[in-house]
């Protein structure tokens, strides 16, 4: 894929260094941007100065770390990270605009996290373009502050306050049709789901006899559900084994193996993994028991990989991949029995798995990257056409 127009890009995102969903497809698409599509790409972020980037990034990307670090901010108390955080924020502006006026991009997109709230009024000449990559009722959500009435509305202005934002940049670009018809006071909507950001390199096998999850160890990818249904399936499925694959500390869900009788040489928490096609293609059923997903970027992974898949039939990326019965089962959200129950049966019918998987390995082709970058590359004409 050719383009004629040769676009200045710059990215603004928290970090490369870990290996987050948002991070994975950020060094994919810039790359490809550049390698592909001849464009000028930047990414600029504010944290792990000295880190490496966690996914392969083309050398033709340039990065700026702006090092201004909120991540060192989150240990305070409530107050005390108010405060540093808006002090950071004044830090961040200043720099960020410093930054893209010195580029002068054409066009700025930013994951819509600490820029969201100034980067429309930065008069760099660049149409601003917002990514999101969270569904509406966890983006800027905090579960551990419900429960103080100070900071509970502290946090229901901080998350009102956003429409107004969003309604000041140029487009945002949402992941979903779902997740788009959320925000239904926005006009500058534009739907463009992610790529499939990995290279095939395994192909799953039903004869391995693993079930996996991937993701980051938090609350919303539920992985206290699926311990609990673990403790189920493993009873009655007793040469299969669990593996969950994540970034974070898994140490708080190590109690659930405890609690929950869980056979620990059968079930195990491990870290990330860069190579994680071959995870994949010794893998024979990928779970995924998340409370909400913005897409589902392990789903798209694990089809390509012709992985069949379990997963409840949470808000936004699910349903919108998986064709129930066909690539995948779905389920209805925190059915943990119905869960067990579906797991177990792909579990005992290798023919069903396979099936579901080739059907699942075809659709991942629809959101190969030479597809969505063209998306991409018409948005981008579009919005550089009418500006």
């Amino acid at each position: 894929m050719n383009s004629p127009n040769k676009y200045k890009i710059v990215f603004c995102t928290p970090a490369l260094y870990s290996a987050g969903g948002t991070e994975r497809v950020v060094a994919y698409k810039a790359s490809f941007f550049a390698e592909r599509l001849g464009y000028d790409v930047t990414v600029i972020v504010t944290e792990g100065s000295g880190n490496k980037t966690f996914f392969p990034l083309s050398d033709k990307v340039n990065v700026v770390n702006l090092g201004v670090n909120f991540e060192e901010i989150w240990h305070k108390s409530f107050i005390r990270k108010v405060l540093a955080y808006l002090k950071k924020q004044h830090i961040y502006r200043k720099k960020l605009k410093k930054e893209l006026i010195r580029i002068h991009p054409d066009i700025t997109i930013s994951t819509l996290r600490r820029e969201v709230n100034f980067i429309h009024e930065i008069n760099d000449g660049s149409i601003k373009i917002g990514e999101l990559h969270l569904s509406r009722n966890y983006y800027r959500r905090n579960e551990k502050y419900d429960s103080n009435i100070i900071k509970k509305i502290f946090y229901k202005w901080w998350r009102g306050d956003i429409v107004k934002q969003l309604k000041k940049l140029d487009c945002v670009v949402f992941l979903t049709d779902c997740a788009a018809n959320e925000w239904h006071e926005l006009t500058n909507k534009v739907v463009i789901a992610d790529p499939l950001p990995i290279k095939v390199t395994y192909n799953s096998s039903s004869n391995y006899k693993k079930v996996i999850a991937v993701g980051r160890y938090s609350y919303e990818k539920g992985y206290d559900l699926l311990l609990k249904i673990w403790s189920v399936v493993e009873k009655r499925c007793t040469d299969w084994e669990l593996n969950i694959y994540g970034m974070g500390d898994p140490s708080p869900y190590v109690k659930y193996l405890t609690e929950l009788s869980i056979d620990k040489n059968r079930c195990h928490l491990n870290a990330c993994v860069v190579d994680v096609s071959k995870v994949y293609g010794n893998s024979s059923i990928l779970v995924l028991p998340s409370r909400t997903e913005g897409f589902g970027l392990v789903l798209l992974e694990a089809m390509a990989h012709s992985l069949p898949i379990v997963s409840f039939d949470c808000e936004n990326g699910p349903r919108t991949i998986i064709s129930d019965g066909k690539d995948g089962i779905l389920v209805p959200p925190f059915d943990l029995n119905r869960f067990s129950e579906q797991l177990i049966r792909l579990m005992e019918d290798e023919e069903l798995c396979k099936k579901m998987g080739n059907n699942g390995k075809s659709k991942s082709k629809h959101y190969d990257m030479e597809v969505i970058a063209f998306q991409w590359k018409s948005l981008f004409d579009d919005l550089m056409h009418n500006r």
